[in-house]
């Protein structure tokens, strides 16, 4: 069946109370499950005994579920629209590992610096692997097969030096190594706070939504047309590096949000970014909030990081781009 902007309208009326019971979900998983009952009692009553746990320790966690996963989701979308690359996501071409190693130095090396240094530390690595991925790609143009396996090396290289940091900081290494794997373990109301700035850039991505689309037609047809090429991809890369590093910077290296969410947008309402955009912010949403109730739940009382979950979903899919897309280098 064709995607269809009818749809869209249809997919919110089913989509919000489902997304409603899943939050509810996930303040009731996790080594102390609680009943749904006991879980919204807790959220509004002092007297209940696990309003501390509901209200302190899971609600952060997951509600910051929300803009984290919407921010990797349309850095994806925006990075993919600019590119008219499929296999393009900002962890795919090094944005996320980059992004990563910075705040892995400030916190593994520095150490003790005041939150707010991380999002500034990982928007410039996200930044810097990004052009380091387009320079290294450039061929008279950028194929998505150059750019999805130079973007693969460079990863690679930035999570080598996020694990010799590791190995060179040890006595610090177990109050990051959770972060470093990408997870809202021990995020609280601070960090919540921290992920705030992310919430006005995410409308701010559809004012780009138009260009993206006259973008899709070619540069010489949108140039015709009125687009300044060159200005919307720069605009549309720097916010997309602004949104990745901005949750790489709270929640860690989570993998492949930003590759499947937009993919999954895509095929219910087509490519028109007036709709694209919107959708793939809650299908990333709610894949990292999936993803990290499984990671507490499904063997509870471990923790399985959310980052892991998420590459068990989107690495298989990776894959499958790469085989489908194999031909166009």
């Amino acid at each position: 069946m064709k995607a269809s902007s009818t749809h869209a309208p249809l997919l919110l009326a089913i989509a919000l109370p489902g997304l409603v019971l899943l939050t509810l979900l996930s303040l009731a998983v996790g080594a102390v499950p609680l009943t749904l009952h006991d879980t919204w009692h807790a959220a509004w009553s002092d007297t209940s005994p696990y309003s501390h746990l509901v209200l302190q320790l899971r609600l952060p966690r997951t509600l910051l579920a929300w803009p984290v996963g919407a921010a990797l989701a349309v850095s994806g979308a925006l990075v993919q629209g600019v590119t008219r690359n499929p296999l393009a996501a900002p962890d795919v071409i090094g944005v996320t590992s980059g992004a990563g190693l910075a705040a892995a130095f400030v916190v593994l090396v520095l150490g003790d610096m005041p939150l707010w240094t991380l999002p500034l530390s990982a928007f410039a690595g996200g930044l810097a692997a990004a052009l380091l991925v387009y320079r290294l790609a450039w061929r008279g143009g950028v194929s998505p097969m150059h750019l999805a396996l130079v973007g693969v090396a460079v990863t690679q290289l930035f999570a080598a030096g996020i694990d010799y940091l590791a190995s060179a900081q040890a006595d610090r290494v177990a109050l990051a190594v959770i972060w470093l794997r990408g997870s809202l373990w021990g995020r609280n109301w601070d960090h919540l706070m921290l992920a705030l700035p992310l919430v006005p850039l995410l409308p701010a991505s559809l004012l780009l939504a138009q260009r993206l689309n006259l973008l899709a037609l070619g540069d010489a047809a949108a140039q015709a047309l009125g687009v300044s090429v060159n200005s919307t991809r720069r605009q549309a890369l720097l916010l997309a590096v602004l949104l990745a590093s901005g949750a790489v910077a709270v929640a860690g290296t989570v993998a492949f949000i930003g590759l499947l969410a937009p993919h999954l947008a895509r095929l219910l309402v087509g490519a028109d970014h007036r709709r694209l955009l919107p959708l793939s912010a809650l299908l990333g949403g709610l894949l990292l909030l999936v993803a990290d109730t499984l990671g507490r739940s499904l063997l509870s009382p471990l923790e399985v990081p959310a980052g892991i979950m998420t590459a068990l979903l989107g690495a298989p899919y990776f894959l499958y781009l790469l085989s489908r897309y194999r031909g166009v280098i």
